[in-house]
């Protein structure tokens, strides 16, 4: 495997870490009634989205998958992380993509009902991708 492949899970955590960390400063940004800085960190997370799920399809057509190599009770605490990551990250797409539509349109009523639900979604995802990544690549790294 090249080595710019074996890079991917590195620059995907990142993304992660970067997407979630704009996600709060929207939030932050909504709150304070500051649109245009929440607009442009939405943006800026689902832009940070994108490349990490283009970097991640790309690592899984290369790679394959990675083997969890934790035993014991971590065993189960990682499945059940790594379930519910990837049904979100699944559910969330769509939520995503209807919020930022919302939005665009100016249906901000409907897209603020929404968004109450994408935000926490997608956050959830962001953070629990760190730490599939964290427990996968540093915590129980393969040989």
């Amino acid at each position: 495997m090249s080595d710019y492949i074996s890079q991917l899970p590195h620059l995907n955590a990142l993304l992660n870490t970067t997407s979630a960390v704009l996600l709060v400063f929207g939030y932050r940004f909504i709150r304070q009634r500051r649109i245009i800085a929440h607009r442009n960190c939405q943006v800026a997370a689902f832009a940070t989205s994108i490349m990490f799920l283009t970097s991640y399809l790309t690592y899984h057509y290369y790679h394959g998958d990675t083997r969890f190599l934790g035993q014991g009770i971590v065993r189960p605490f990682y499945f059940a992380i790594l379930i519910s990551h990837v049904v979100l990250a699944i559910v969330i797409v769509p939520l995503v993509l209807i919020t930022l539509y919302r939005a665009a349109r100016g249906d901000f009523l409907r897209h603020r009902k929404i968004a109450r639900w994408t935000l926490p979604l997608w956050l959830y995802v962001s953070v629990t991708g760190v730490i599939v990544y964290l427990m996968l690549y540093h915590i129980y790294p393969t040989p």
